[in-house]
């Protein structure tokens, strides 16, 4: 195509048949063509020098009927008539001189155009185009059209009839006129024929607000008197709505949600003709799903929501909102899983469809309880009585709560309340893992924190003393669950004693002897401390260590001993040891005394003292060394006239003897180292009681030695018999 006035023309590759020009070949003189029409052929040739005169010859194929012209040689080109279209022509051009001899010629070919058509009618049924029908000619290879609208044009090469040319305005006359062509060229424009543009069409703008109406509108069309628009099922389903209008929107209703309908509208003109139609597919919005189901997971916090699908849905769009938060998933399927759920909240769920039309309405909201959340503000108290209270904030949406407690020796018992308090039996010395949680009819609440709790050690309660002296208790006892040290600790009601160490023996020492200590056993352990609940027992010290203040010797072999009692129903015993062995005796009150002690030995002499709670440590130790013993064979002999020798075996030591007589009283002291004693001038005819006796180099003399009785006769006046009487103890 070409255009006037700058317009663009639309070119089709139509190729005309090259003009063929001949050039003599000794004289350089040659023709061309340079147009052609159906009957004309236009040529131009060059000057030959001496031709006055050329003469031109246009012969038909295939005929011999040859047509003629003549030139001078002022012009170089000429024109060719009344030839027959659609004909290969032979054209000779021939330079003659003054005497009518030919000097030179060249020839070409040339095909004639075919035949001129004739328009039969122009019309237009579309907006931006005109079709033209006519008769065809012979020879024609294509057609030309062309449409004028003032100076611009618009062409078109066709094959045939009918012929259309596109691009026009719409609404607008046209001046058509048609060509034919062939390869020689294309023939002189036919008598042209007005055709006027129909009217344009109205452009749609279609949405679906619900799903069971759709609303079209258009711009003004220019020339436009009114509108025709139609709808109907794109499956061919229904019947068809047409509505006509002056107005420029329309609105269907009662038409099937998710459902593509295809529009068309046209306008027409003041003649009622109508214009272009605008096709439109538009699709109903959905229709809400409906069963809308919400499964919930507790253990992943998610929801799985279900529903029955919707006519005409690419896609579904499900919100969960509880409060300001929100939460959406999206899915062309039928369920659709929201995950991220915060437990102890309450969602509204509702899903919505959707297409290209837009959206549905929104379901019906379906409430949806997540679990609670896990208790929190866990608090765990151990009171005395071996109990464990938990307690915890209420949860939001919770309706019960368990509590599980796990010991450490894998032992597990739980709780099942609607109240936020919860009481475990409990033992000493062990730990428990507490996890508390809340439920609800959506299942269990995530897990919180796993506190553990250890409570306090136990008591040692087997504790028992193992010994026991006057200043020291040892205490020992079995180990206890938990208890990582001991503290034993000793009051008297004046003092504590105490004392710490990790093994299960306590040695208390320098304690008050003959005193009852309460003593306790506590355990300890590092994370809950000591328990102060432990028991405590009596326990009493040995009696404390008897002071003897006095020993007296009251016989040749009895002793007795004195001390200080100074403790509280205790029993006492004195021992008496030297080499000759041990002596003992025994009293509840302050003294005792030990008979059969050997004469002129030396003893050492200890007291204890002896309780229920056991044995004092001994007395002070006090020497004694018993009587230089009583001599024994004691005998008289008559000395002389009045002597009498008192005679002894052999004993260290002073020795006195001692008579006794109604007569008089006689003493004799030996020299030392002599076993005999003599007595002079003693009166006869008396009885005589006779000592000997052991004199102690301090204190007064002993007088617990046998005392031996003798009577001696008289023999005139002197001494005679003596005679032995027996003896008597000392009194």
């Amino acid at each position: 195509m070409c255009s006037g006035k700058g317009k663009p023309l639309v070119l089709i590759g139509f190729i005309l048949m090259s003009l063929e020009m001949i050039v003599s070949a000794n004289t350089g003189f040659s023709i061309s063509i340079y147009n052609v029409t159906s009957r004309n052929i236009y040529l131009r040739w060059s000057k030959f020098s001496g031709a006055v005169s050329y003469r031109i010859t246009a012969t038909p194929r295939n005929t011999g009927h040859s047509l003629l012209a003549h030139f001078s040689d002022v012009p170089v080109k000429g024109i060719l008539t009344s030839l027959t279209p659609n004909t290969v022509h032979t054209v000779k051009v021939e330079a003659i001189d003054k005497n009518g001899i030919i000097l030179a010629e060249a020839q070409t070919k040339q095909l004639t155009v075919p035949e001129i058509p004739v328009i039969d009618q122009a019309y237009s049924k579309l907006s931006n185009s005109i079709t033209v029908e006519w008769a065809g000619v012979p020879g024609a290879t294509s057609y030309l059209l062309t449409a004028q609208d003032g100076e611009s044009f618009i062409e078109t090469i066709v094959i045939n009839s009918p012929g259309t040319v596109t691009g026009l305005k719409a609404a607008t006359l046209y001046k058509i006129t048609i060509r034919s062509i062939n390869s020689g060229g294309r023939s002189l424009p036919s008598p042209s024929k007005k055709a006027k543009t129909v009217l344009a069409a109205p452009v749609l703008s279609v949405s679906s607000p619900s799903y069971n109406s759709i609303v079209v509108s258009w711009g003004a069309v220019y020339m436009a008197v009114g509108f025709s628009v139609s709808i109907m099922r794109s499956d061919g389903l229904g019947s068809m709505m047409k509505e006509n209008t002056t107005h420029t929107s329309l609105v269907f209703t009662s038409l099937d949600p998710g459902t593509l309908y295809t529009i068309k509208a046209h306008a027409w003109n003041v003649n009622g003709i109508p214009g272009d139609d605008f096709t439109y597919n538009q699709i109903t919005s959905p229709h809400a799903p409906s069963d809308v189901q919400v499964a919930f997971d507790s253990g992943t916090l998610r929801a799985t929501v279900s529903w029955i699908p919707t006519e005409g849905t690419l896609n579904y769009s499900v919100t969960a909102s509880s409060g300001a938060s929100k939460l959406n998933c999206s899915t062309s399927s039928t369920s659709c899983t929201l995950s991220s759920l915060q437990c102890g909240s309450e969602y509204s769920v509702y899903v919505i469809a959707n297409n290209g039309a837009g959206s549905s309405k929104p379901t019906d909201a379906v409430s949806l309880k997540t679990v609670p959340c896990a208790p929190g503000s866990i608090t765990i108290e151990e009171d005395n009585s071996g109990k464990l209270s938990v307690s915890w904030s209420n949860a939001d949406l919770g309706d019960y709560y368990v509590v599980f407690v796990k010991s450490d020796d894998g032992l597990e018992v739980h709780c099942n309340t609607s109240h936020t308090q919860c009481h475990f039996q409990s033992d000493c010395g062990f730990t428990y893992f507490i996890s508390v949680f809340a439920y609800n009819k959506a299942g269990q609440s995530p897990l919180g924190d796993i506190f553990n709790y250890t409570t306090a050690p136990c008591c040692p309660s087997d504790f028992y003393p193992v010994f026991v002296s006057s200043d020291t208790v040892e205490i020992v006892w079995s180990p206890v669950r938990g208890a990582e040290m001991y503290e034993t600790k000793a009051v008297d009601g004046v003092g504590v004693v105490l004392c710490h160490d990790t093994a299960t023996i306590c040695i208390l020492s320098a304690l008050q002897c003959n005193t009852q200590y309460n003593i306790t056993v506590y355990s300890y352990s590092e994370i809950r401390g000591s328990n102060t609940s432990c028991v405590s027992k009596y326990v009493a010290t040995a009696p404390c260590s008897p002071e003897i203040k006095n020993v007296s010797q009251d016989d040749l072999s009895i002793i007795s001993v004195h001390w200080q009692a100074n403790n509280d129903e205790a029993i006492y015993t004195v021992t008496v040891r030297g080499e000759a062995g041990l002596w003992h005796c025994t009293s509840s009150g302050n003294s005792c005394s030990i008979t059969g002690l050997p004469c002129g030995s030396v003893f050492s002499i200890s007291a204890v003292a002896i309780t229920t709670a056991g044995q004092s440590l001994p007395s002070y130790s006090v020497p004694l060394e018993t009587g230089a013993c009583c001599p024994s064979g004691v005998k008289l002999y008559r000395l002389g006239n009045n002597g009498i020798r008192i005679y002894w075996r052999a004993s260290a030591g002073l020795i006195s003897t001692d008579l006794y007589g109604s007569k008089g009283n006689f003493t004799c002291i030996p020299t030392s180292g002599l076993n005999y004693c003599d007595v002079t001038e003693i009166p006869c005819g008396d009885v005589y009681t006779v000592v000997v006796s052991p004199v102690p180099e301090k204190g007064s003399k002993i007088t617990f030695c046998p005392k031996k009785i003798y009577s001696v006769t008289c023999s005139g006046s002197s001494v005679g018999m003596v005679i032995y009487r027996g003896k008597r103890s000392a009194e």
